[in-house]
């Protein structure tokens, strides 16, 4: 009976041995995709808060342009209506 016992206890782990290797072979591939997939996801990152830099700049850069823009468009505004004011009082002036 102890043979018996013996040699079911030595084909359960000669039985689980490459069981054991198996998965640890897959994990170790998993591990492997997952550390590929981490590697790509930093470099995304790192992309990305490039792009986010690059965006920030050209914002920075239109704000300024909008302002400016926003500046001249008054002072255009500002001599048109004195053009107009004169021209309005010759106008009416000239009737009498």
């Amino acid at each position: 009976m102890r043979k018996n016992t013996m040699a079911g206890l030595l084909l359960a782990v000669a039985l689980g041995l490459p069981l054991i290797g198996c998965e640890d072979t897959k994990a170790r591939q998993e591990n492997e995709q997952l550390k590929a997939h981490v590697a790509e996801l930093v470099k995304n990152n790192g992309d990305l808060g490039n792009r986010v830099d690059a965006l920030t700049q050209e914002n920075t850069a239109l704000k300024q342009e909008n302002e400016r823009l926003k500046a001249k468009k008054t002072q255009t505004k500002s001599s048109k209506n004195k053009h107009h004011r004169h021209a309005s009082k010759r106008a009416a002036a000239s009737p009498n």
